[in-house]
């Protein structure tokens, strides 16, 4: 029996992004980040204003990896956008006090106090990474209507295949402040580096290996 198109099973597509998804992208993680303990504290979530300084964190983030050239990949299921990532190269281990430009538009969007606050939580896990030259994922999100799908350890897949293509890193650092990521991760694999404490909850910087590369990445 012939099988109704409309009813076949459609598969995500991984894409790299360019900055024509800066848009799609900056909605996807202000969807997977506003709620995260982490972003609570960083930003005051009790204070007004809360959802414009993620939004505007957000949006430097991205600009400033985007303009520092760093990879960003991406799962497409039916044309539309689901999920991202971030990925910063083993070279990369920046020091955000040192990008004033960026400094500067923070301060005017997210205040002073998130703006330092960011800052000083960066700078904690710089000093957690190993000695060892590593990646980071930085920004990682799925569109809460796309979650619990699997395309979250998809996409961490792709990325940690993705790593697995540079001689120069030797593994992959991730942070998560949630107790149901932190279970997520460490069942693929990911041990901690240290814990951050923020406020009255702790952050946990996570390590693992870069394992063999998963799928193909498509230009978007």
């Amino acid at each position: 029996m012939a099988q109704d198109n409309n009813k076949k099973k459609t598969e995500p597509v991984i894409v790299r992004l360019d900055e024509t998804a800066i848009s799609e992208a900056k909605s996807i993680l202000f969807q997977a980040y506003r709620h995260e303990p982490t972003f609570h504290y960083l930003f005051d979530h009790r204070r007004p204003g809360y959802e414009q300084r993620v939004r505007a964190t957000i949006r430097e983030l991205i600009s400033l990896y985007f303009d520092l050239r760093q990879d960003a990949i991406g799962l497409l299921l039916n044309d539309t956008l689901i999920a991202v990532a971030f990925v910063g190269d083993p070279d990369l281990r920046m020091n955000l006090a040192d990008q004033f430009s960026w400094r500067l538009r923070m301060v005017l969007t997210a205040g002073f106090s998130s703006t330092r606050r960011y800052l000083d939580y960066h700078e904690q896990i710089k000093q957690m990474l190993p000695e060892a030259q590593t990646h980071q994922l930085p920004l990682m999100g799925v569109h809460p209507k796309y979650q619990n799908r699997g395309f979250g350890r998809l996409l961490l897949e792709t990325v940690e295949g993705f790593c697995a293509e540079n001689p120069k890193g030797s593994g992959l650092v991730l942070d998560t402040g949630n107790s149901a990521y932190l279970q997520f991760y460490e069942s693929l694999g990911f041990r901690s580096l240290g814990k951050l404490q923020l406020g009255e909850h702790e952050d946990h910087v996570l390590f693992r290996e870069v394992g063999p590369v998963i799928g193909k990445v498509h230009s978007a």
